[in-house]
């Protein structure tokens, strides 16, 4: 179990919403972080809140969408802190897309988003973690990963497409040492999906979902879903027959 105390722990999408505050929530401690996004003035804001509250802070500009970034990346964590204990990769984004004006383009794009960036840095660390002796991989998924969500059809798919990678990397490198977590919220109040147009039923604030997510660090579960709100109207829909679900769903997505 990660103790999130002298850890060094590296968050990939770390430049606002749950990535900046988790970077924020887990800074002290002795911890080290390395904190990785595209937008460098955010992340050089971040990484002052993080140094401000005690812990040392790599702050590296990169491309989730350029793999070999991906592997610097992971390469220059051990080199400045001899290891990784902890990785958040919280990549990913999910716009309203609604499959009638869906192009083949847009799909793709979305797939590369949200699963090509969870495999460029999934491939690396589990190669540096095999190395090391075992640590500790969580990844931010979404609630829409789990059924077909209408008007995020292309979303729910890359996110389910990453569900089941992770699911097959947790059996088989327990022997090594190497865990995963995955986490599933539902509605975050992140700047990204404030305008998307889309309904947000039991929306939380990206503080809340931060403290959620670091319980999950600490705790270590398969799976985290949250709020139990949103989780529990997911399993319910899971659980109906289609010709049930199916209405309700496009209900909620009006």
């Amino acid at each position: 179990m990660a103790r999130l105390v002298d850890e060094t722990i590296l968050i990939v999408g770390a430049s606002s919403g749950i990535g900046a505050q988790v970077a924020r929530d887990v800074a002290g401690h002795g911890n080290r972080l390395v904190i990785v996004a595209r937008r460098a003035a955010e992340l050089a804001a971040v990484a002052a809140d993080v140094r401000a509250a005690g812990s040392a802070c790599l702050d590296i500009v990169a491309d989730a969408l350029d793999p070999e970034a991906a592997a610097a990346v992971v390469a220059r964590t051990v080199a400045e802190f001899g290891a990784v204990d902890v990785a958040l990769l919280n990549v990913g984004q999910g716009p309203d897309m609604s499959m009638a004006e869906a192009r083949v383009e847009d799909i793709a794009r979305m797939m590369a988003l949200n699963y090509d960036v969870t495999v460029h840095y999934l491939v690396p660390l589990i190669a540096q973690l095999r190395r090391q002796g075992g640590g500790l991989i969580a990844q931010t998924n979404s609630l829409a990963g789990l059924m077909g969500i209408p008007r995020q059809g292309p979303y729910s798919a890359a996110k389910a497409a990453v569900r089941i990678l992770i699911d097959a990397a947790r059996v088989e490198l327990a022997p090594a040492g190497i865990r995963f977590t995955s986490l599933y919220p539902g509605f975050v109040a992140t700047a990204r999906v404030s305008a998307d147009g889309l309904p947000k039923p039991f929306q939380i604030s990206q503080e809340q979902a931060a403290r959620h997510v670091v319980r999950a660090l600490r705790r270590e579960p398969a799976d985290a879903s949250f709020p139990w709100t949103t989780s529990a109207l997911v399993r319910v829909l899971r659980a109906l027959p289609v010709p049930v679900s199916g209405p309700l769903l496009r209900k909620l997505a009006r």
